[in-house]
């Protein structure tokens, strides 16, 4: 079981405090699949960044199967079996895909399942294994591969933000085949997606809508589809209203 008890974010702006998470309280059974949505600039990234110790928290608590896991940072969480795949994954100089592989899933990992997993995510091993984490990589491979290495090392908790994120639409389908087989490989493991791909929300078995920085609904798909509904059409016309008064300033000049 994954707690976050009244997790609050806040970073400092010019001077000024500025609230991105505020007294988040969310709960991740282990075995299912969670989807988190919202408008951008909601706080999904955060949370998941949160849990994963990438970023701190300036109030509240995260428990992990009861144990406090607030002041761990990423490297003693992931020892934990908690694995984040960034929306843009970093790249390492002098790194091969094997090694990289291998840091993630552990080095008593046997290479048939590093070559499985690779052709999982649709990179054929014999091409991909002895090539270099780095530039020579483009946008969509270093994308599967970085998914690859969180599902390799993911014992726990596997959190994935927008995979769908720089990858064709053949390799999204592919991706979310993957993604959800994996979750049913491990029936014990907590699958976290970070998504506004609706292939992603109706896989989920629950769906958390964030938006300015708090939960707004949590629930199966069709349990919160009218807040989810409600909160698209409100940023929506508050859209349509600055870019009307944005237009309205611009002609009076």
């Amino acid at each position: 079981m994954l707690r976050l008890q009244n997790i609050s974010v806040q970073v400092t702006t010019e001077n000024e405090p500025l609230a991105i998470l505020r007294d988040v309280n969310l709960e991740f059974k282990p075995g299912c699949f969670y989807a988190i949505t919202g408008p951008n600039g909601g706080g999904k990234t955060t949370v998941a960044r949160a849990i994963a110790g990438i970023i701190p928290v300036s109030n509240g608590r995260i428990l992990l199967d009861g144990e406090d896991i607030t002041s761990l940072n990423i490297t003693e969480r992931a020892r934990l079996g908690i694995r984040y795949a960034f929306q843009n994954p970093p790249r390492f100089k002098g790194i091969e895909v094997s090694t990289f592989l291998r840091l993630a899933a552990g080095d008593d990992t046997e290479a048939k399942t590093l070559r499985r997993t690779l052709r999982q995510v649709g990179l054929c091993p014999e091409e991909y294994l002895h090539r270099m984490v780095d530039t020579g990589l483009s946008g969509g491979e270093m994308k599967r591969l970085e998914v690859a290495s969180a599902l390799l090392g993911a014992k726990r908790v596997v959190i994935l933000d927008e995979p769908e994120a720089g990858v064709d639409l053949w390799g999204f389908e592919e991706l979310v085949r993957v993604v959800s087989q994996s979750h049913r490989e491990h029936p014990d493991r907590i699958t976290i997606v970070i998504s506004h791909s609706e292939r992603f929300i109706t896989q989920a078995d629950e769906l958390i809508v964030m938006a300015e920085g708090q939960v707004q609904s949590q629930g199966r798909l069709a349990d919160v589809r009218t807040t989810l509904m409600e909160e698209l059409n409100c940023r929506w016309r508050k859209q349509c209203q600055l870019e009307e008064d944005e237009d309205a300033v611009e002609c009076h000049r």
